[in-house]
């Protein structure tokens, strides 16, 4: 039985991961960070008591600041594959907490490789890289594409990339980047532009609110599917060499677009509900990702699977759910928790 290692486990990539993983065999190990409140609902389906038989997931209290926690769970636990996918993640937020992206996002990927080079452990490492890493450079986008990045989150991640590089040639660690472009589904977090709008617009036609706050609705992004996208993550792993690879769709589309279809997929009149507010707006602007897959598709024989429109089905369908119980609950007399506002 193969066992991986995952940061990032109980975000949307390592729920989706896991489960696949899971699904294969593997036994798989995830690094969360302690926390009064939990924080493990998207991979709550999976997870199953350790005392039970055939529990074959795993958590582990850690951080991606410890280099010494890293090393000490690397070496106890062996994996075959490492997928690092843990990060400060939020690019608007990374302009507010700069040096915590740095640490996190940048140094984070440096302290799990110092800890494979110093272990001498025999695995195979991914690292989750991002399109924004590609910023001002103009579209199409592929391996390469220079970097041009535009965010204190894109400049940690453009570090990542180069460091595992250098690992990768330095030390012979199997190393990988997979460069992947803007990915969604209904576990995407709620501050996420996507999310953001189909929980607010489902909201908006039970009733249950009025507006959704949005910034540039200009920026285009290639949006594909996460549980597509880390298929791709397995199969870079899978290689006999490691290499880099660009994930992506082929397709650009505008918030304004995304928000038009999710709002006319309900009925509603987008032009009623969605107000810009300049708070969103990022001190620079990334503004069209478009991302060329076509050496992940000779390569790994990888391509997506859900389009444009079906993924923003998905999401709807998933979201008026929740906005369902929502106002069940709202119906009854409970008010509306933090965690149902719209940010």
């Amino acid at each position: 039985m193969k066992k991986a290692f995952l940061t990032g486990v109980t975000g949307q990539d390592g729920s989706y991961l896991a489960e696949l993983l899971l699904n294969k065999g593997y036994e798989v190990h995830g690094l969360i960070r302690r926390s009064s409140t939990f924080n493990t609902d998207r991979i709550d389906h999976l997870y199953r008591d350790v005392h039970e038989s055939g529990a074959k997931l795993f958590l582990h209290y850690g951080d991606l600041s410890v280099s010494g926690q890293l090393m000490d769970l690397l070496h106890s636990i062996s994996p075959q594959e490492i997928y690092h996918l843990g990060a400060q993640s939020h690019v608007r937020v990374s302009f507010d907490m700069p040096e915590y992206t740095a640490d996190i996002t940048g140094l984070g990927t440096l302290r799990i490789l110092e800890a494979i080079r110093k272990i001498g452990l025999k695995t195979k490492f991914y690292q989750a890289s991002s399109s924004e890493m590609f910023g001002a450079a103009p579209p199409p986008q592929s391996e390469k594409t220079i970097f041009q990045p535009r965010s204190p989150y894109a400049a940690a991640k453009v570090y990542a990339y180069h460091i595992a590089q250098n690992y990768r040639d330095a030390y012979g660690i199997f190393a990988v980047n997979g460069i992947l472009f803007n990915h969604e589904s209904p576990r995407r977090g709620e501050t996420f532009v996507t999310r953001k709008i189909t929980r607010a617009a489902t909201q908006i036609k039970l009733g249950l609110k009025d507006k959704l706050y949005l910034g540039n609705l200009e920026a285009k992004r290639d949006w594909g599917f996460a549980g597509d996208f880390v298929e791709a993550m397995w199969l870079m792993l899978q290689q006999e060499k490691p290499d880099d690879f660009v994930i992506a769709t082929g397709e650009t589309h505008s918030v304004r677009e995304f928000a038009e279809k999710v709002f006319a997929k309900l009925n509603l009149d987008y032009n009623k509900h969605v107000v810009i507010d300049p708070r969103y707006f990022r001190p620079t602007e990334v503004d069209v990702l478009l991302g060329d897959a076509d050496k992940a598709k000779k390569t790994l024989g990888w391509k997506p699977k859900i389009n444009f429109n079906e993924l923003i089905d998905m999401m709807v369908t998933a979201d008026l759910e929740l906005a369902k119980k929502e106002k069940t609950l709202v119906d009854a007399g409970f008010p509306c928790t933090n965690s149902q506002r719209i940010i």
